[in-house]
């Protein structure tokens, strides 16, 4: 589990095919890591395979590929950094898993002030578990949610100073593609409320 609060940034060194699969080489000043351990790495967790002094390597599968970004980002890019909670940990965001439901479109960004005002359209299927002032994890960052149209498919978050000072996030701009994933409370209630089903009217 972890809490939306990215520890640091790192870089896409390298990218490695293996079949359907691929291997990512990340360097990051992030430590100390073990192999073996799970980061979030932009939303995803990942298990850590290798470690060489200002690098970790860490393996995708088809199926991560292809629900995430991952599979598209370029060597380069800026990554958001975090590793799994600790017991005794503050839960300063939210509890994350890194098991991302979709991929969000960032529709436009408008400066308030300091902080970046952001619209995402989000995958329309997943409107019942997103909520004004819930939470939601974009891109491995755990954010507030300000107003969503579910009509539309889209929500708004603020982007504080900070926020952008310290991830991925301050690149962002219209078209950027990014990481969600919904508040696991919000999954298991609308779920619950599934399985109990509407309750039978009164007389």
């Amino acid at each position: 589990m972890f809490t939306g609060l990215v520890e640091a940034t790192g870089t896409l060194r390298a990218r490695v095919e293996r079949g359907p699969a691929q291997t990512l080489e990340i360097a990051s000043s992030l430590g100390p890591l073990e192999i073996g351990e799970s980061i979030c790495v932009s939303g995803t967790c990942l298990t850590v395979t290798t470690l060489k002094p200002g690098l970790f390597t860490a393996d995708v599968s088809a199926e991560t590929l292809a629900r995430t970004t991952l599979g598209r980002t370029a060597l380069g890019a800026e990554l958001n950094l975090e590793r799994s909670l600790r017991v005794g940990d503050r839960l300063g965001g939210h509890l994350v898993s890194g098991h991302v439901d979709g991929v969000a479109r960032v529709t436009a960004c408008r400066n308030v002030g300091d902080a970046l005002d952001v619209s995402v359209g989000f995958p329309p299927e997943l409107a019942e578990y997103v909520a004004p002032k819930g939470s939601i994890v974009l891109d491995g960052v755990s954010l507030t949610v300000n107003a969503v149209d579910h009509a539309s498919a889209e929500l708004s978050v603020m982007l504080i100073p900070h926020t952008l000072k310290v991830t991925s996030l301050k690149a962002l701009a219209a078209g950027s593609l990014l990481n969600l994933e919904v508040d696991s409370l919000a999954r298991y209630v609308v779920n619950c409320l599934r399985l109990i089903g509407p309750k039978p009217a009164h007389a």
